[in-house]
């Protein structure tokens, strides 16, 4: 006897829900019957799937295995479904998509668009770091990513998207705003508020200021964009970041971008995938949509 899709679709939601009652809730069944489920799918297999520690349940390293695999295979079916759409004309189903957190402020302008032309094409948006991407990635968790350079030591396929420049800014009254030209040895002993270690923009500054010779020493560290920009306007210090996560904060003259030698840093945004990844034909036809635009 084997597993059925039944069970394991119960079972990858008992699992995602750690609760019975919210994955009967979610699947429209009877707690009982959820649980007579993943009991029967503990027989088939021949161990225990879920272990219930007070009014908690914990996947059991056989429940790790079972889900993964059930993952893998809700993926499967939904990318057999869009293929068959795909072949009778039909332009629906899912992209799964995630971003790094700065391209969070121009790619919804995008899925607006694409939503536009397609419209029956359901939109999952995952904003998040560059570490939990590259995670995403190695699990092939998402049709596609939104992020600036890949590293090149893992096998991802990325095609640049378009400019991101990084812009020095500061509160409007700082004594650097309206100098023609800040020599990058100035900077020196000045207080930059920047990304967390591991942040794509971090890597960037650290490699500018690296080859400058520039060593910079005193450094305020936030995990999001908006700390940065709220920390910067406050006068803690430089900021560094993308233009798009500043436009409307230069707009209103509530930061103000700093004249630096070497500024604005040029990089790019990338559509990442995995190497060798068959790519659904709704991922295929967000990819054709995007790289119309061209780099730049």
């Amino acid at each position: 006897m084997k597993p059925t899709l039944h069970q394991l679709r119960i079972f990858r939601t008992v699992a995602e829900q750690s609760s019975y009652t919210k994955a009967a809730a979610a699947l429209h069944l009877s707690q009982p019957a959820v649980s007579m489920q993943v009991k029967q799918l503990e027989q088939t297999v021949g161990m225990s799937l879920i272990e219930q520690l007070g009014k908690k349940i914990y996947l059991t390293e056989a429940g790790e295995a079972i889900y993964k695999s059930a993952q893998v295979i809700a993926r499967q079916l939904d990318e057999a479904s869009e293929t068959i759409d795909h072949l009778q004309g039909i332009k629906r189903g899912r992209l799964r998509i995630s971003v790094a957190t700065t391209a969070s402020y121009f790619v919804p302008r995008i899925l607006a668009r694409f939503a536009d032309l397609y419209p029956q094409i359901a939109i999952s948006l995952d904003v998040t770091n560059r570490q939990a991407l590259l995670s995403q990635l190695d699990n092939n968790e998402r049709d596609l990513v939104i992020m600036g350079e890949a590293p090149v030591n893992r096998d991802l396929d990325a095609q640049p998207i378009m400019d991101n420049p990084l812009v020095m800014v500061a509160a409007p009254n700082h004594p650097l705003v309206g100098v023609d030209r800040v020599e990058v040895s100035a900077l020196a002993n000045l207080t930059f508020v920047i990304r967390e270690q591991g942040s794509g923009t971090r890597a960037a500054i650290e490699r500018f200021f690296e080859s400058a010779d520039v060593n910079i020493q005193s450094t305020m560290e936030m995990t999001s964009n908006e700390a940065i920009k709220q920390a910067v306007q406050a006068g803690l210090g430089l900021g560094i970041c993308s233009r798009y996560t500043v436009e409307l904060e230069l707009e209103t003259h509530r930061l103000s971008e700093v004249n630096v030698e070497g500024f604005p840093l040029m990089r790019k945004w990338y559509l990442v995938n995995r190497a060798g990844k068959r790519l659904s034909p709704v991922a295929s036809l967000f990819e054709s949509f995007v790289l119309s635009f061209g780099p730049g």
